[in-house]
């Protein structure tokens, strides 16, 4: 499905923001690297979907209702099997927040290897446009909001510049006993999000805001491990 197709079948649907796999397949179309994945019905389609896939798996609630599924219970990381994987569909399934939902499947992920976690966001701005960010990921953007902006199309060296900012940078290059994240993956990923011929100026209509967070970035790449894009 084109992108333009993907965002006019969730207008027509109604919904407020892109499904999960929708938003990864839209990040995929400009390049952008993301986990590989398959939706399972319910408990007992799992095996048959995953099914050539590599563990440690994750699975996720898929419901228009539910934009924060993380603070609604449905999120399962770390699963190595079909059983593992049904009991984790069970057991989020029965949660407050989701048991009364509409769910329209689950959807379940090969695992990013482990690496330093970067958030990616955009807004759109009535006087600006489009603007992207980045940040650090966990108490960085939480608890320190260490981000930085520009206004879009960006180039390349604003994109460095953008991470010479953050104030926990030195992260990057593997401070305090951690594995280096590869800056160029990270350039790479902005450019294609905020770039001249970037996500955002092409979209720059059809959302209020996104963000990727995750961003799980090693030595050797960049991977979007969650994505959430807010329709106009």
């Amino acid at each position: 499905m084109s992108t333009n197709n993907l965002i006019s079948a969730a207008k027509k649907e109604g919904r407020a923001a892109l499904d999960e796999l929708a938003g990864k397949q839209l990040l995929a179309s400009f390049g952008v690297s993301v986990p590989k994945s398959v939706i399972a019905k319910d408990e007992a389609t799992v095996a048959n979907a995953i099914a050539g896939m590599q563990p440690p798996f994750a699975v996720k609630v898929m419901s228009p209702e539910i934009l924060h599924k993380s603070d609604s219970g449905g999120v399962k990381i770390g699963l190595k099997n079909a059983d593992e994987l049904a009991q984790a569909i069970t057991t989020m399934a029965a949660a407050p927040q989701i048991k009364n939902a509409r769910i329209d499947g689950w959807l379940i992920e090969e695992m990013a290897p482990a690496g330093q976690e970067v958030v990616v966001g955009a807004v759109r701005d009535p006087n600006f446009g489009p603007l992207v960010m980045v940040g650090l990921g966990g108490i960085f953007v939480e608890i320190l909001a260490d981000v930085a902006f520009r206004i879009c199309p960006i180039t390349r060296l604003d994109a460095a510049e953008m991470l010479d900012e953050l104030k926990g940078v030195a992260l990057l290059n593997g401070a305090r006993g951690r594995a280096p994240a590869s800056r160029e993956a990270i350039i790479d990923v902005l450019l294609k999000i905020g770039g001249e011929n970037g996500l955002l100026m092409q979209h720059a209509d059809d959302f209020t805001e996104a963000d990727i967070n995750p961003l799980i970035v090693s030595a050797n790449g960049a991977v979007a491990v969650d994505a959430r894009f807010v329709l106009a």
